[in-house]
């Protein structure tokens, strides 16, 4: 009986039955595992800190995760294992079916790995919630991958790959069917298989490899299929279920009170209403509006924050004629998450953008402000709306969207996955501006970019960098299409009563070696109207959800607002503030420190140097963290409540 057998002889029974494929499997899901952490930590040398106790850390949560992620993997093998009936399983042509199916499991963790790698290269992290919004566009995720890389090459290499380690194994394989087993043995084994994703499922989650301060170390420390995994089933995260908070009356009370600024008066009572009416003094500006929100447009790339390249020698020189801000911060690190607050005006809610989530209609936006000041509201985009549901969202709010179905073929120098060409772009633009205008009404338009987002490709001939070469180049060609777009502009009677925004919507990149490294946030804003606007330097400390407000500000005009940003002219000095977040950490600054919420009721302050991005671990300070709670639990609570309506 098999309950009498030694330990040991049960195990090697096992090893040799069918279950076998399922160890031989484990094995080798590990093995692919610790070579991929092995290459990422060679490449990311320079920022991991490397300690015995980080390395050891790194070995073994590594060691974990692939071993929780392998019983997740390995369930349609165990259900196949155990229910293929004895009489089917040691058949002749089964040993095929046996091969086929172990090819398969290692070519998804081949390529795997080599997604993983690709990912870590673009965002120096594991999987997360990009790759899961990622999953959900594949027809732009796809297409830009096989433009950016020799995708057929390099599945045709893995294919080889695979051949030659299941031909390596075959003898192995072989072995793993040499004794039968009958249903009820198997199912000894297989019960407590798929009891263990289970358990898993309800006991592990990813906090567990986030065991130290550097951001590299823990992810060195994951699993980038488990991470997929868990940043799926974390699609939205609910503020008061996983977040430090207070009572929601107490945070609307310290938002309002942190809210009123001179030129605000509140118009309610209410609890949870902070909606005040913004009062102007003397005539309102009824001037023309375009904003210009720029793909992944670091600060560091303008020659104004230091860069040598000369990859941005238009804006450079437009910033010595603009209202130039130096130490705006984005809200995160996605181009929803930018649209959110130059929309919105409203902190980062954690999980997923307002602007992919169901009921984010008919909220309280910029577009709405504009078009009750007679504006036509218009949101251009080169690519089709229908992805990142950005249609969708400004279309039920108060805008209207032209995307790449207004152009005609002929009507496209050149194009990618992600949309056509920025001067492209720019062209159908200025052909919307000029219609609304023509039509006696003033025009707000919100244009975004595509043209510097990976594979980095644009028409031949506009500048010195070959397409398809670096960020560098792509950065410089989006420099060129606004130049062109602007000088164009500036031939037109209109341009007079226009104002020009030029602000990025993120980052080119966000990793660093802590969880929310601020210089990775630091993001440009030129707004450049030469009859209407003084060039000056704004070196005040600003968040995106203030630009809002502040151009409303600079446009004079009065309006009731429920928008979180300040209008920074109206500021009292010494209340500014910045957010800034990922999906999950939720980063506010102010005083030189930084207060970052994380799930599991989780806190950590640091204090910044802004002048060398440093930041060192310090004490809580209890006013600040009240405040930093205050506005994140108070704008999800009002999102949820259906109050930024």
């Amino acid at each position: 009986m098999l309950n009498r057998l030694p330990r040991t002889a049960f195990l090697k029974r096992t090893v040799q039955s069918r279950f076998g494929i399922i160890l031989l499997l484990i094995t080798l899901l590990v093995a692919i595992s610790m070579l991929t952490r092995l290459v990422f930590f060679i490449y990311s040398f320079s920022n991991v800190e490397v300690t015995l106790l980080n390395l050891a850390g790194i070995l073994l949560f590594g060691l974990f995760y692939d071993l929780v992620n392998a019983s997740y993997f390995i369930i349609p093998f165990v259900l196949y294992v155990w229910l293929v009936p004895q009489r089917v399983y040691s058949k002749a042509w089964h040993r095929p079916v046996l091969y086929t199916l172990f090819s398969i499991a290692t070519f998804i963790l081949l390529f795997n790995a080599v997604a993983e790698w690709f990912f870590w290269d673009e965002f120096n992290t594991r999987y997360n919630f990009i790759a899961v919004d990622y999953l959900v566009y594949t027809t732009e995720v796809l297409g830009n991958i096989r433009e950016s890389y020799p995708i057929e090459w390099i599945i045709a290499g893995l294919i080889i790959l695979c051949g030659g380690i299941t031909y390596s194994m075959r003898t192995l394989l072989n072995q793993t069917n040499t004794v039968p087993m009958q249903f009820k043995q198997r199912s000894m084994v297989a019960i407590p298989l798929l009891a263990l994703p289970l358990l898993f499922f309800f006991t592990v989650n990813s906090k567990y490899h986030r065991f130290s301060l550097n951001t590299y170390t823990n992810e060195l420390a994951g699993n980038g299929m488990y991470e997929l995994f868990a940043a799926y089933i974390n699609n939205e995260l609910n503020y008061e279920q996983f977040y430090k908070k207070i009572n929601n009356e107490e945070s609307f009370a310290e938002v309002k009170n942190l809210l009123h600024t001179p030129e605000t008066r509140y118009i309610s009572n209410a609890p949870f209403d902070i909606a005040r009416q913004v009062q102007h003094t003397g005539p309102e500006k009824k001037l023309n509006v375009v904003m210009i929100s720029v793909e992944s447009l670091s600060a560091d790339f303008m020659a104004a924050f230091g860069n040598k390249q000369n990859i941005t020698p238009f804006l450079d020189s437009l910033s010595q004629h603009s209202l130039f801000f130096t130490h705006l911060y984005a809200t995160g690190t996605r181009t929803v998450r930018g649209l959110e607050a130059l929309s919105l005006c409203v902190p980062p809610t954690p999980g997923q953008s307002i602007v992919r989530r169901p009921r984010n209609e008919h909220l309280f936006t910029l577009g709405k402000v504009f078009g009750e000041k007679g504006y036509d509201s218009k949101f251009i985009y080169g690519g089709y709306g229908y992805f990142d549901n950005m249609g969708y969202y400004f279309s039920n709010n108060e805008y209207d969207v032209i995307d790449r179905d207004a152009l005609k073929d002929e009507e496209i120098d050149y194009e990618n996955i992600w949309g056509v060409a920025d001067e492209n772009l720019f062209t159908l633009a200025e052909r919307e501006i000029e219609k609304t205008i023509a039509s006696g009404k003033p025009v707000f338009t919100h244009i975004m970019t595509t043209s510097n987002h990976r594979p980095f490709t644009y028409p031949d001939g506009r500048i010195d960098i070959p397409s398809h070469t670096s960020r560098e180049g792509a950065v410089k060609y989006t420099d060129y299409a606004i130049g062109k777009f602007i000088k164009s502009c500036a031939t037109k009677k209109w341009f007079s009563n226009t104002i020009f925004v030029i602000v990025a919507d993120h980052c080119a990149s966000s990793a660093g070696k802590t969880e929310l490294p601020i210089n990775k946030y630091h993001i440009p804003l030129l707004i450049y109207s030469p009859a209407n606007i003084q060039p000056q330097h704004m070196d005040r400390l600003m968040s995106q959800i203030d630009l809002g407000p502040t151009l409303l500000g600079l446009l004079n005009f009065s309006y009731t607002s429920k928008f979180y940003g300040y209008d920074i002219f109206s500021l009292e000095p010494g209340r500014e503030r910045v957010f800034i977040s990922t999906y999950q950490s939720l980063g506010f600054v102010r005083n030189n420190k930084l207060v970052v919420l994380l799930p599991q009721q989780k806190l950590e302050t640091y204090q910044l140097n802004l002048t060398d991005d440093s930041m060192l671990p310090t004490a809580e300070d209890k006013a600040l963290t009240q405040e930093a709670i205050a506005w994140y639990q108070s704008a999800s609570y009002a999102f949820r409540e259906g109050l930024m309506r």
